[in-house]
């Protein structure tokens, strides 16, 4: 016999082997390929783009998401060549909003500054670190006598 027991937010369900003998009666409900809110890749089966995609990191809805929605559906559906070799105005568009918001879009060379940056100001550090205890701190040799650190 099934029993139920509910601890909290938490509902914890004993079965027997008989209740697990009898075969289900559950029914499965078969998914709806046109439900909106049901999560899709970045193309949806009909070939339209899911604009909700997580995938696309809210690019398609932040203040250059139409600029950006040009450029990806021009790309998207290109039938060139070399595809998306007709869009390079949409993605200069997209590239020239981008750079109004630089804390929202960083661009690559910013990224790596930045890292160097970081990385100097630390290497910095702990040479002063360094420098400043091996200048302040007395040296003892093996009879006890204190030695200054510098050599000159």
């Amino acid at each position: 016999m099934t029993t139920v027991k509910q601890e909290g937010k938490d509902k914890i369900i004993f079965v027997t082997k008989e209740d697990h003998a009898t075969p289900s009666s559950a029914e499965l409900v078969e998914e709806d390929p046109d439900d909106p809110y049901e999560e899709r890749g970045l193309i949806l089966p009909n070939g339209e783009i899911n604009w909700n995609c997580p995938c696309l990191g809210g690019m398609a809805s932040g203040p250059c998401g139409t600029e950006f929605k040009e450029a990806f559906s021009c790309f998207h559906y290109s039938k060139e060549e070399v595809k998306g070799s007709e869009c390079l105005d949409q993605f200069r568009a997209m590239q020239e909003c981008m750079q109004l918001y630089p804390e929202l879009y960083p661009q690559e060379e910013d990224k790596v500054s930045e890292e160097n940056a970081s990385h100097a100001e630390q290497t910095s550090e702990e040479a002063t670190a360094v420098d400043s205890k091996s200048t302040s701190d007395p040296v003892q040799d093996s009879s006890g006598t204190q030695a200054s650190s510098l050599e000159s």
